[in-house]
């Protein structure tokens, strides 16, 4: 059973920067494409961002182009959302996801993570 715990999240000033983690358990990350989403109170969750298990293919929302990145040479088992730039309006959380089939922005993901609150201030 594939497990995601994410780390990261935290209080930060709009223009600064986080990055989130989400360590892989219970299975190679190797063999997964992982994703990133984002989701308010009472709102749809939100595609952030999605990387494939090799690292050629990525795929990132409207909302965190330019701002938002999946780094590569993270340590092993474990992917990251390095945000920039970051505004009051990203402020909810966000959590990762795992799936064996990629699709770019309309990958189903299988495996969630518990969450990491990200919050903006102004």
């Amino acid at each position: 059973q594939v497990q995601l715990v994410e780390s990261g999240g935290g209080l930060v000033q709009a223009g600064g920067s986080l990055r989130l983690s989400c360590a892989v358990s219970g299975d190679t990350l190797r063999t997964y494409h992982m994703g990133w989403f984002r989701q308010a109170p009472g709102k749809e969750r939100e595609f952030v961002a999605g990387i494939s298990w090799s690292g050629v293919s990525t795929a990132y929302a409207d909302s965190g182009k330019g701002r938002f990145t999946i780094p590569r040479g993270t340590a092993k088992n474990t992917e990251s959302l390095q945000m920039n730039n970051l505004k009051p309006k990203d402020t909810t959380v966000y959590y990762c996801a795992a799936t064996r089939n990629w699709a770019g922005r309309d990958s189903r993901y299988d495996y969630w993570g518990q969450g990491a609150q990200v919050t903006v201030s102004s």
